[in-house]
């Protein structure tokens, strides 16, 4: 029995060790802000939302240059056949004149009465819109990475339960064991133990699965496919957060960037509305075009220019101006019921993550008390066990009160820490 016990020592020393001293040789060191800061600056979501709003800068660009003159240059050359005359297709000058001429064209606008105006200010309000969803997906990406973050913290807690319970257990194991040895216990008490002890080591290689597992969480979290094994900075438990839902609710619809970007795009919806509305009113535009033509026809001149200003007036176009009108309408009031959904959305979630966070500093609280009971029961059950006065059944209960207290202390922190953190989006407050 001594021979068999050393030999499950060595192997539980063995399991214990190899897995540490990998650990300690590739841990990586990382602090929350330092994880925060790698997700901001590498995940695909943030630069992909970056890029949409550098490209919606863009789109201001092409609105503004309606007030810009447009300028063109122009190569022709032509020879006719002798007499000849354009006759068919449309209305047109039919004369086809032989030449080779170069120049330039240009037209500017003068007014269109306001429709570039509110376009300009609809892509505008629409690059702003697109600020904030990067914004919103920064705080989605960060949100992700204090999730992993405080799991990985949670799994490093429990796995190190998971030793200690190990350890401890293999201790009553090898004293149950010396003391059978002696006839001062029975075989049914080492049996006992051996089977508390297993029930440990399978808690440990779970432990080990779930830690290996929220590593490669809190890598993905941070933009990257490489799994790495971390050595995580633990981070203060935060105060407790005020439980006025109505404070907190009026945060979020201030702070919250979806909201800002939503209330955005039903203001650029309405612009663009006004935009659409304008097409009924004319558009005043100067026009020029100037020249050479160094080979020509007899009787043209070498150089030619011209200026004119031109007065362009829809009066009936089958309905089309009518109908983008009215969709543009639509689109706006679309946005607007968007908004309120949303803001109803952000004040559910809102009141939900306060009612979340108070829970979970309750249930921290329970389970301090659940631990320093479970120890207290532990200690006694040890003496009693010692002196003789308990059972085995006794001590194992208690050791697997104990761990399960230390467990569930350990998921109630980081619980805690979370639902902080989740509270902190909804408001807005995570950036």
């Amino acid at each position: 029995m001594k021979q068999g016990s050393s030999l499950q020592t060595g192997v539980v020393v063995l399991v214990l060790s190899v897995p540490l001293a990998a650990t300690a040789q590739t841990a990586e060191h990382l602090s929350l802000h330092d994880a925060e800061q790698r997700a901001g600056q590498n995940h695909p979501q943030v630069r992909a939302a970056d890029y949409n709003a550098r490209a919606a800068d863009q789109a201001i660009r092409e609105a503004r240059s309606g007030y810009l003159p447009y300028v063109s240059a122009s190569l022709t050359g032509t020879e006719a056949e002798t007499g000849s005359r354009i006759a068919a297709g449309g209305l047109n000058n039919p004369i086809i004149l032989d030449r080779f001429a170069y120049g330039a064209s240009f037209a500017q606008m003068v007014t269109d009465f306001g429709r570039t105006r509110a376009l300009v200010q609809t892509a505008d309000l629409r690059s702003d819109a697109q600020r904030q969803i990067l914004s919103t997906r920064r705080a989605d990406v960060l949100l992700q990475v204090n999730r992993a973050y405080f799991n990985s913290l949670r799994a490093q807690a429990v796995e190190k339960v998971a030793e200690e319970t190990v350890t401890a257990r293999q201790l009553v194991v090898d004293q149950v064991t010396a003391q059978a040895a002696s006839g001062l216990k029975s075989g049914l008490d080492v049996s006992f133990a051996q089977v508390n002890l297993s029930q440990a080591q399978i808690l440990l290689v779970q432990a080990r699965n779930d830690l290996d597992a929220a590593f490669l969480s809190l890598s993905a979290a941070m933009g990257s496919s490489e799994p790495k094994t971390y050595d995580l900075v633990d981070e203060p438990l935060p105060p407790e957060p005020s439980n006025d839902g109505t404070t907190l609710v009026a945060e979020a619809l201030r702070d919250r960037p979806d909201v800002a970007a939503q209330r955005l795009s039903h203001q650029a919806a309405t612009k663009f509305a006004d935009a659409q509305s304008s097409l009924w009113l004319p558009t005043v535009s100067v026009v020029g075009a100037f020249g050479a033509a160094p080979y020509r026809q007899i009787g043209l001149n070498s150089h030619y220019s011209a200026l004119g200003v031109n007065l362009s007036l829809p009066v009936t176009t089958g309905g089309f101006i009518a109908a983008r009108r009215a969709q543009a309408t639509l689109s706006a009031s679309s946005e607007e019921q968007r908004l309120h959904d949303l803001e109803n959305t952000v004040s559910r979630d809102v009141r939900t993550a306060s009612l979340d966070v108070q829970a979970a500093y309750r249930r921290l609280d329970l389970a301090r008390q659940l631990q320093a009971h479970a120890t207290d029961a532990l200690d006694l059950a040890q003496t009693r066990y010692d002196n003789g006065l308990g059972s085995i059944v006794e001590l194992t209960q208690a050791q697997l009160n104990k761990t399960q207290a230390d467990i569930e202390a350990a998921t109630a922190r980081y619980d805690c820490q979370l639902r902080s953190a989740v509270l902190k989006y909804q408001t807005g407050d995570l950036k």
